[in-house]
């Protein structure tokens, strides 16, 4: 072996930088243990660096002071419903008591500003103690620049989230970019200020969604006794007799000891991992997951080498959203998650090989994943007329793209054009009559205004996704629908993406790694994707990762800070 370095000892040892890892530093930060952090890529952020950054907080200081107040026995009815017997429910108690303290004390203590949208609906809204705004909150935009050198820590977003070479946007910037007219003011200080960020940066630094979330975590953790390194590997954990007592890692080729009596494992899950897809996802192509490449399981591999186990999930090992996907110039592979922007917007339907539908669009993305698969419509196709491409864009096509852009999107073969249905059915390789069909009863189902056989546009949660504002204009009563018939008509092929691991290690209620026997492995904790999902697979409402993350690493320092 090379030879092993010892380092001093420390409280806490954190492996991984998302937002599970990084609000475990702050939290062990401001209780004043002496922390390392450790990740084993050579920049900081996971997959929440790639996400929208959403945080679903039931109950938080935000939601508390609405007009109409979110409460804890509200929530827990929700969550009761949704997730049943899928996963124990102490563990959503736990996290419905202690997310609104957890939101406080980053809002509080490390200065870290939340806000709530004022529609962002839980995704069950049909459901008893849904809510449609306050629950899901996200920080304001960072400036980058106060990071200083540790700007470039922080792992880039997904390009096709940016425009103008690296420009980051959120739901604001979009719509006030696609109506400069009425949003001078705004437009104009951010594209100001992205023409100067790049006179001497790579990016823009002004920092939106996830990043900002990541930066002003890394950001509270200064004045902290909270130290990291990257590209460090972890290659064991020291347990003796009953307890942590240390861990190695290699950092550039050496072999490091440390001391510590909790090690925290905020490593992401398992995506990234060909092993234990093959076995939890062995149907779901790795290249169809838009996460972190670094989401690799080897933090719960370690667990489970001292005896960890993972938790029985029993409604999907995964968060689903469906995604499109091109190859780069320059070879690498561009996986683009269909939120919210189109595929429940009028004027669009998805089918299946035989061109018929199979889903309600407007559903929430996990669900509409999960009924790709019991479909088997992989891939799935999203169709649209030329007035909802250039109304909302189509995936990674901004709305109102030139022709020449379309063109070039054709080229690439990601976008699918035909005059007719017909000639766009053949080219998708899918049924024409079936496809013509299908896009007839649709039409006549969009002047009705009622969807008989999915139900689309139903719930508070669908409607908050459409588009109100042209419906009522073309004298539609539904938000969701609208007759496709205006050629030439598109389309883009979907497949089922993995956003996150639903299946991670069994902890208890206060974040304690458990094996086979149920006992607690002493000074083991995880949270994040490491730690198997209060959620039991389902998807109650956005950010249901994040908020659990950043609330049991909270547990995970509270429960330290109390048994030491």
């Amino acid at each position: 072996m090379p030879s092993v370095q010892r380092e001093a000892s420390y409280d806490v040892v954190v492996l991984g930088t998302g937002a599970a890892g990084m609000s475990t530093a702050v939290f062990a930060g401001l209780a004043g243990l002496k922390t390392l952090v450790l990740e084993h890529q050579s920049v900081i952020g996971g997959t929440t660096a790639l996400s929208a950054g959403t945080i679903w907080a039931p109950n938080n200081f935000i939601a508390q002071s609405l007009p109409q107040p979110d409460n804890y026995e509200t929530a827990l009815h929700y969550l009761d419903q949704i997730v049943g017997d899928n996963a124990p429910r102490v563990l959503r108690e736990q996290f419905l008591k202690c997310a609104p303290l957890a939101i406080h004390t980053l809002h509080h203590q490390a200065n870290i500003p939340f806000r709530a949208r004022p529609l962002h609906p839980d995704y069950h809204t049909e459901v008893d103690g849904a809510v449609l705004t306050g629950r899901a909150i996200e920080t304001l935009p960072f400036d980058g620049r106060i990071l200083g050198k540790q700007f470039s820590w922080l792992s880039d977003p997904i390009r096709e989230f940016t425009v103008l070479g690296g420009m980051m946007v959120d739901r604001d910037d979009i719509q006030a970019l696609l109506n400069p007219g009425t949003h001078i003011k705004h437009c104009s200080k951010i594209l100001l200020r992205h023409l100067i960020d790049r006179l001497s940066h790579k990016r823009g630094t002004r920092l939106v969604m996830g990043q900002a979330l990541i930066a002003r975590l890394l950001h509270a953790c200064r004045g902290l006794p909270v130290n990291f390194k990257l590209e460090a590997v972890t290659s064991a954990i020291e347990y003796e007799n009953g307890t942590v007592i240390g861990m190695r890692y290699q950092h550039r080729g050496r072999e490091q000891h440390v001391k510590c009596r909790h090690i925290v494992l905020a490593g992401g899950g398992f995506n990234h991992s060909a092993t234990l897809r093959s076995v939890l996802l062995p149907a779901i192509d790795m290249q169809w997951c838009p996460g972190s490449a670094g989401n690799k399981g080897t933090t719960q591999a370690l667990a489970k080498d001292i005896g960890a186990v993972y938790g029985e999930s029993h409604h999907s090992y995964a968060f689903w959203a469906p995604v499109s996907t091109r190859t780069r110039a320059n070879h690498s592979k561009a996986v683009f998650p269909h939120f919210v922007m189109d595929r429940g917007k009028p004027g669009m339907i998805t089918v299946n090989q035989q061109g018929k539908r199979f889903v309600n669009e407007a559903t929430s993305y996990h669900l509409f994943g999960l009924a790709m698969q019991k479909a088997a419509a992989i891939p799935a196709y999203l169709i649209c007329d030329a007035g909802a491409l250039r109304r909302y864009g189509l995936g990674m096509i901004r709305p109102g793209a030139s022709q020449k852009a379309l063109q070039e999107w054709v080229n690439k073969a990601y976008l699918y054009c035909g005059d007719r249905l017909e000639e766009l059915a053949r080219q998708l390789a899918i049924d024409p009559a079936g496809l013509n069909h299908t896009v007839e009863q649709f039409n006549l189902m969009a002047i009705a205004g009622t969807d008989t056989l999915f139900q689309r546009g139903s719930t508070a949660y669908q409607n908050a996704n459409g588009d109100k504002a042209y419906t009522s204009e073309h004298g539609l009563s539904n938000p969701n629908l609208a007759p496709l018939t205006q050629a030439p008509y598109y389309a883009v092929k979907l497949y089922p993406g993995d956003i996150g691991a639903a299946t991670g290690l069994a902890c208890n209620q206060h974040a304690q790694v458990l094996n086979a026997a149920g006992e607690a492995l002493n000074g083991l904790y995880a949270c994040g994707n490491d730690m198997h999902s209060i959620m039991g697979g389902h998807y109650p409402g956005p950010g249901i990762t994040l908020g659990p993350a950043i609330t049991f690493a909270y547990v995970a320092i509270e429960h330290i800070r109390h048994n030491t």
